[in-house]
């Protein structure tokens, strides 16, 4: 794991806004967390350790960055024959808008 996403779930952890480089941690509402890549939301952490993958975000930006920042968060994604894969599911075929991981991640709880 890169430095700067062990600094953003640490943030996400403390429950705390936080901004480096391209990557941003806005806790709103509910404590959720939501993470942001160059200005694009890619997830949103619940207090309770789920994670929300924001799959058009994903679709649209599929680069090696990006899914490294979701891998960091826990989620299970990775390409295959040119094709985005969430949690064994094609995104561009998956039907939502997001995919929640449905695990409890103890990073994230207090």
């Amino acid at each position: 794991m890169r430095k700067i996403e062990s600094l953003m779930n640490r943030a996400i952890a403390r429950k705390e806004n936080w901004s480096q480089a391209n990557t941003e941690v806005v806790v709103g509402f509910q404590d959720n967390a939501t993470v942001w890549l160059h200005g694009h939301h890619i997830a949103t952490v619940s207090p309770g350790g789920t994670v929300a993958v924001n799959l058009e975000t994903l679709q649209d930006w599929p680069t090696s960055t990006t899914k490294s920042r979701l891998r960091a968060l826990g989620v299970p994604v990775y390409t295959k024959a040119g094709r985005v894969y969430v949690d064994g599911c094609d995104v561009a075929h998956y039907g939502y808008r997001t995919m929640t991981i449905d695990y409890t991640d103890t990073r994230y709880i207090a």
